[in-house]
C-alpha cells in the first residue's frame, strides 16, 4: 500500500504570487489536482481494505494482522479526508461571510 502524504506548501492558484500551480498554462498540478489525487488514494486504500476482508472471509488469506492493518489504514485515511473536507467547508463559509 502507498503511503498518503500531505504537501504543506499548497497554495490556491491565483493567490499572491505563483503558488503551487506554477505559472498559467503550467503542467504542474494545482490545489484541485492534488486534492483529487489524495481522494483517489483514499479510495484505493478503502478498496484494498475491502479486498483484504473478502479474502479473509473466503479463507484465501488467514493473516488476521494484515487484514486489521488494512482496515485501520482505511479508517485513518477516511477520517483524515473528512477532517480536510470540514476545514475546506469552514474556510469557504468564512469567505462567504466576508464583506466586500
Amino acid at each position: 500500500m502507498d503511503d498518503i502524504r500531505i504537501n504543506p506548501s499548497l497554495q490556491l492558484p491565483g493567490a499572491a504570487g505563483v503558488g503551487a500551480a506554477g505559472p498559467a498554462g503550467s503542467a504542474a498540478p494545482g490545489f484541485v489536482g492534488t486534492l483529487k489525487d489524495a481522494i483517489a488514494k483514499v479510495n484505493e486504500v478503502q478498496v484494498e481494505a475491502t479486498q483484504a476482508v473478502e479474502k479473509m472471509a473466503t479463507g484465501e488469506n488467514q493473516n488476521v494482522h494484515q487484514t486489521m492493518i488494512a482496515l485501520q489504514k482505511a479508517d485513518i485515511s477516511f477520517q483524515l479526508m473528512m477532517q480536510l473536507r470540514n476545514k475546506i467547508v469552514t474556510a469557504y463559509e468564512e469567505i462567504q461571510r466576508m464583506q466586500v
